[in-house]
């Protein structure tokens, strides 16, 4: 085989320090320009209609004609369809936005998935959902911890093993307990809501989600096969004035991570309860079965929504909203922002508020006046006259 051409993630910009030849030694020097396209196959023609491709979904080289020594070489590249790895939201590229994640991962239009309004007229009172038992979330734990750009969203990785020891537990939720493995960010662009969940139709300009495996599986993979395998609190977060200094850790290497791909650990690590309600406030919130608002979508999730709003900074929004870049390195920039998806059916399912939710109840007629009553007796009387 003359040559192998192997490459990084796939649809992702071409870049020739991401190219390796074998043999070594190829005649003529190959010389590749940056191409600005999204590619599913890379080729080089090896002259007189002899081409060697790579197919980048299957991982195999699918050489067609002679296995010769090249007497040409020349790139040539196939469009990249929907496939497995390659999702993104409107704002990046509307041809593979939310409304296209079914074609890569079927559970995407499937029932019971995420996010969704939580109309306060329909969800019913549970007294079982009782409070929280927080483990290793009110101190900073050894850490280290680490913050990355995935192009989607940026995460913040809490497991740091376990040490770390931060689980959560009680509050209905599934036995026997759930240990946080990272944290990330919804939002969307300036002046626009983000938040992925509403209530009452109310989005917030930013939504947090906390990100917990039930600790009876070993692996994301399996628990992503499980109703109660993940275990997500959801924080809706609320534009102030000033800025809320329990982000301030977080933010200061926000601008580390700037381009897509690139990870670094916080300088320090700080208690993870500082991040979401008060204590009070843990008491308040809504719960439902769902699924990852991101593909593949499974319906593995228990989903807690708080009640209770966290402030943070007018300035600090605008730093997501700003500092954060979906393209990769090298690339041209592309922003990251509006990374929700929109809401899914409820279908069906049901929304039950703790003991200190508020709920409001469902409209009902009014009351009949005496006054109506009259007027109906008279229009009655009427009616039944000659």
């Amino acid at each position: 085989m003359p040559l192998v051409v192997l490459g990084d993630s796939e649809g992702e910009h071409l870049d020739p320090a991401h190219l390796e030849f074998y043999p070594s030694r190829i005649y003529p020097p190959l010389q590749l320009p940056l191409l600005p396209v999204k590619l599913c196959h890379w080729g080089v023609s090896l002259g007189e209609g002899d081409v060697g491709v790579l197919d980048r979904r299957g991982g195999a080289p699918l050489l067609h004609g002679a296995q010769r020594e090249p007497r040409l070489l020349s790139l040539i590249s196939v469009p990249c369809p929907l496939s497995a790895g390659t999702w993104c939201y409107d704002s990046q590229d509307p041809k593979c936005g939310p409304t296209h994640w079914k074609e890569m991962a079927p559970a995407c239009g499937g029932p019971a998935q995420s996010p969704i309004n939580i109309d306060l007229h329909l969800v019913q009172r549970d007294p079982t959902l009782g409070p929280f038992i927080l483990q290793g979330y009110n101190a900073a734990p050894p850490g280290p911890w680490t913050l990355e750009n995935d192009g989607h969203t940026v995460l913040l990785h809490i497991d740091a093993g376990p040490q770390s020891h931060l689980e959560i537990r009680g509050a209905g939720l599934p036995l026997p307990a759930y240990r946080a493995l990272q944290l990330h960010f919804h939002w969307g662009g300036p002046g626009r809501a983000g938040s992925e969940h509403s209530l009452d139709g109310q989005r917030r300009p930013m939504e947090m989600h906390v990100v917990h495996m039930n600790t009876r599986y070993q692996s994301m993979g399996e628990a992503r096969g499980h109703p109660d395998g993940l275990a997500v609190l959801a924080v809706l977060l609320v534009e102030q004035d000033t800025d809320n200094a329990n982000f301030s850790v977080l933010l200061s290497s926000l601008k580390n991570v700037s381009e897509r791909g690139v990870s670094v650990n916080l300088a320090s690590t700080f208690p993870l309860a500082s991040l979401l309600p008060g204590a009070s406030g843990l008491s308040r919130y809504y719960r439902y079965s769902g699924s990852l608002t991101t593909p593949g979508c499974q319906p593995a999730v228990v989903w807690t929504v708080f009640e209770d709003a966290v402030p943070i900074g007018r300035a600090q929004v605008a730093q997501f909203q700003t500092m954060l870049q979906s393209g990769l390195p090298g690339s041209h920039p592309a922003p990251l922002t509006e990374n929700f998806r929109p809401q899914q059916p409820l279908g069906g399912r049901r929304v039950s508020a703790s003991p200190g939710a508020s709920i409001r109840a469902a409209a009902s007629a009014p009351a009949p006046t005496l006054a109506r009553v009259h007027a109906a007796l008279l229009g009655l009387w009427l009616w039944q006259s000659p």
